[in-house]
Order: C-alpha cells, then structure tokens, then sequence
C-alpha cells in the first residue's frame, strides 16, 4: 500500500511548483523532500517528476497519482476535522481562493461580515487564477474557491466537489469615448470586423469567448494587442488604440471617463462567477457561502 505521507509530498510538489517551495511549506529541507519522492517512485517503479532547475513538471504517471493523492489528502484532512468536532472542537480557519476582481466586488464585504460573526476563525485568502485551484479544493488546502468559466470554456471537472453559480458577469464592448460605433445604436461583431481588438493571447480564456463569438457570427477579428489584463485593456481602449470586451464587474471601479460601454448585438456573452468547494464541506463554509451569494447579488 502507497505511504499516505508520500502521497502528501507528490501534491505538495504539483501545488508549490517546485520541491524547493514544497520543502519549505512543509518545513523539510529540499534533499529529504526529494528523497520521499524518489521513494514512491521507486515504490511505484516509474518517474513522478521531471525536475529541471526552472522547476518541477509531473509526468502522465504524476498526474494520474496526483488525482488520486488529493483525493487522499482531502480526506485525511476531513477525518481530522470530523474526529476533533465529535471532542467538541470547534472549527478555527477557514482558507478562500479567489481571482483578482472577485477578490476586489465580492469578498470584503463577505469577510467582514464573516469576522464579526465568527471572530474565533482565522481567515485566510489567496490570489487563484481560474482554471487553477480545483486540486487545491479537493486536496482541502482550501477550503472554498471563487472561480469564473468564459463562453466557449469548458470548466475544470469537479470529481468529488461541488460547484455553484452565484454570479453572471456580461462581457461589454467597450469603445473610446467618441468612438463612430459608440454612436448609441446596437452592433454586432460583423459591424466591428474592420476594428483593432485588444485581448489576451490565444488559449486565454476572453479570447477563447472572443474567437468562438466571430466564428458563430462568420466573421474575422483583428487582435492588435494582447493583454490578459483589464486594466491595460481599459488604458489601451482610453487613449484610443482598439476596443475590447470587459465584464460590467471590472467596470465598476474604472475611471468614468475616455471610455463608453455598449452591449453586442446578437451575441449574449458573460463569463460565470461560482462557488467551489467540498461535497460536504466542514462548518463554517457553509456561512461563508452563504455571504458571498449575498455579496453576488448586491453586486
């Protein structure tokens, strides 16, 4: 049978990206980290890891393993917490992951009000770009993530998790101010065929929503500058260089000027906002939940 502590290395290994990360995190040093590694696979008779000295890449084999060793070490982890509330032990953390903006519309208000109601669990929150952080779910190194799917973006599978939408986010063509298309009436991809697009590079997942959008519509876009970041977008889409597709909830909070937004015509685009977490996920997530849907429908 496999040694649960050196399953725990292998997902240590895949989550931090390097064995010298893993090591640190679980307070070994790097040499006997790399030793347990070396074990299971010598136990197991194939390679795990391919290490180069810009890091650690799993092999088919890692990956297959690494699956299943989350699965492990989530519920491990789930045995604790359940053995300790039947003492009477109540539960003190509670980690979130969440991608930028989400981290900016939802979860402030959901923290605070989550501290004054549960002031004896620590909170934590870490920085998640989707479609990462399934695996760190499961594994139970968080214990809720926030996550967004663009159109035409095929989610994460969510074996043994349980995902929810809380939140639909419409992608708005966003143009100059001054703009000839900003003119008030509807328009559709094919009217904007002949224009500079800024999005991200291909395999990002606005462009994924961009390219599959043109192609139902039949027509050919021009991106003229890559950028998965909306910020530089909305600067570009300022100073008059291109247009774009932004969701409504990043402009929120940008400048009110230099910029106009319009919906497309003929194309119902939005990204989808959800929940990620354990099927029966340990008190408190349940409250957390709970307030991020609250904070989803104020926003």
């Amino acid at each position: 049978m496999l040694d649960a502590n050196r399953l725990r290395v292998l997902v240590e290994i895949a989550h931090a990206g390097s064995i010298t990360a893993a090591a640190e995190r679980m307070s070994f040093t790097a040499p006997a980290l790399s030793q347990q590694l070396t074990k299971l696979e010598r136990e197991l008779g194939c390679v795990l890891v391919e290490r180069s000295r810009s890091g650690v890449r799993l092999t088919r084999a890692g990956r297959v393993l690494l699956a299943y060793g989350e699965r492990v070490v989530g519920e491990l982890r789930d045995a604790e917490a359940a053995v300790r509330a039947t003492a009477g032990e109540a539960p003190t953390r509670l980690s979130l992951g969440a991608f930028t903006s989400a981290g900016k519309h939802l979860v402030p208000g959901a923290l605070a009000a989550f501290g004054r109601a549960h002031p004896q669990v620590r909170l934590s929150l870490t920085d998640v770009e989707p479609p990462d952080g399934y695996g760190l779910v499961t594994s139970g190194e968080l214990d809720l993530l926030i996550t967004h799917r663009y159109p035409g973006v095929d989610p994460p599978a969510a074996t043994g998790l349980h995902r929810e939408r809380i939140l639909v986010d419409p992608l708005l063509l966003v143009l100059p101010e001054g703009h000839p298309a900003a003119d008030g009436r509807s328009k559709r991809l094919a009217d904007l065929a002949g224009e500079e697009w800024i999005c991200g590079a291909p395999g990002i997942s606005n462009r994924v929503a961009l390219d599959a959008a043109a192609e139902a519509e039949g027509v050919q876009l021009t991106v003229a500058y890559e950028t998965r970041d909306y910020e530089v977008m909305l600067a570009l889409i300022r100073a008059g260089v291109g247009i774009g597709l932004v969701p409504r909830m990043i402009l929120d909070d940008a400048p009110t000027s230099g910029w106009v937004a319009r919906r497309l015509a003929g194309a119902r685009l939005a990204r989808e906002i959800s929940l990620v977490h354990r099927r029966r996920p340990p008190a408190p997530v349940p409250a957390m939940v709970d307030m991020l849907r609250r904070s989803a429908r104020r926003a």
